[in-house]
């Protein structure tokens, strides 16, 4: 209603004469005590100022603003540090009007450790604490799944637990249908092992296509020798690894580690699709879905939902984004602040990451 709307300008209005012209983060309240928003600013005074102009505010803004009956306010030393705090905060109070990456989870990782004479190979979520190596982020448990079974089929690693490995006394059913070579019972050496592992680890890496090399001209030898047998071995672990390439048909020329978001907004609804890269091969991809009134700016949603993706989930030195944003340098610097590495947020213009940018759009599309 717009007598609300003239309160909530209002209420807002009664604040600024006490708002300085610093960094930070504000936080908007209902009646309810609810918190229905949280921005952030380079000047504060300048930015809540702003909400007082009903006529350049989109309608779901100025729905927000007749909500509202109360601010917080707090100041940040700079700009960075405000972004970073006003991911925090999204995150804490889920505020009904902000951009909300509804989405807990962290993604999991392909695991191998190094810990014993004969490690394993496993999929694994949470904390990077056990010691051994990590690859990944995968979007789902499936993606990592599927991925697994092939690297059994290609590079016959164990999936069991050191328990059960300890205590066996004959091969399981992996050895049977060739996914393992049975390290529990002495059927490999722990050379042999080591190359299987050494193996595993170098595809995993992005050297996909030594080790592809390395199968088809031991496919070959085996061939010329008529050890028919062990060249049908090898041609099955060709194309476990073929699979785990071909999973997804993108044009991957150019690119090794690397996030890619595309947004696209249609109606009321937007898409955010993001395809993950890591040793130049597609790990897969995950669409997230969010709220957005026709008259909103989908770079200012992107602007928020990338720093909200990262909060807890480790980022990579290069992400790819369809739009150009007006505070790109600044989640820039706030992401390499908070995850203490070099970080590039690009958006192609031209080459074949525009062309795989705007592959990641059509998806999103």
């Amino acid at each position: 209603a717009i007598a609300s709307l003239d309160e909530g300008i209002a209420i807002i209005r009664n604040y600024l004469k006490r708002l300085p012209e610093n960094p930070g983060v504000y936080r908007m309240i209902n009646a309810l005590g609810d918190v229905i928003y949280v921005g952030k600013a380079k000047a504060l005074k300048k930015r809540v100022a702003s909400y007082t102009n009903p006529s350049r505010l989109p309608m779901r803004i100025k729905r927000m603003v007749a909500e509202t009956k109360t601010m917080e306010f707090v100041t940040t030393p700079t700009e960075t540090a405000a972004l970073i705090l006003e991911s925090s905060y999204i995150k804490k109070f889920q505020p009904t009007y902000n951009v909300l990456l509804r989405d807990d989870k962290s993604f999991p990782y392909i695991y191998i450790s190094d810990k014993q004479d004969y490690p394993g190979i496993y999929k694994y979520r949470g904390a990077r604490k056990e010691k051994g190596s990590y690859y990944g982020p995968y979007p789902s448990a499936g993606a990592v799944n599927k991925t697994l079974i092939a690297m059994h089929k290609a590079f016959m690693i164990r999936n069991c637990r050191d328990s059960q490995f300890e205590n066996r006394d004959r091969p399981c059913l992996q050895y049977h249908i060739k996914r393992c070579t049975a390290p529990c019972v002495g059927y490999v050496s722990q050379e042999d092992y080591n190359s299987q592992l050494k193996d595993a680890k170098a595809f995993l890496e992005g050297k996909s296509t030594d080790i592809k090399q390395s199968y088809a001209d031991r496919m070959q030898l085996a061939s010329d020798e008529l050890d028919f047998e062990r060249a049908a071995h090898y041609r099955d672990r060709l194309r476990a690894l073929s699979y785990i390439q071909m999973r997804h048909d993108v044009p991957v020329e150019g690119v090794q580690d690397a996030d890619i978001f595309a947004a696209v907004h249609l109606g009321k609804m937007a898409c955010i699709q993001v395809f993950f890269f890591r040793g130049g091969q597609p790990l897969g991809n995950k669409p997230y879905y969010i709220k957005l009134d026709e008259d909103e700016d989908l770079r200012e949603a992107l602007a928020s939902f990338v720093p909200q993706f990262y909060e807890n989930k480790p980022v990579t030195g290069k992400i790819y984004l369809n739009l150009k944003l007006a505070e790109q340098n600044l989640i820039e610097q706030a992401l390499a602040e908070q995850k203490e590495r070099r970080v590039q947020i690009i958006t192609p213009q031209k080459g074949s990451m525009k062309q795989l940018t705007e592959w990641v759009e059509k998806n999103a599309r």
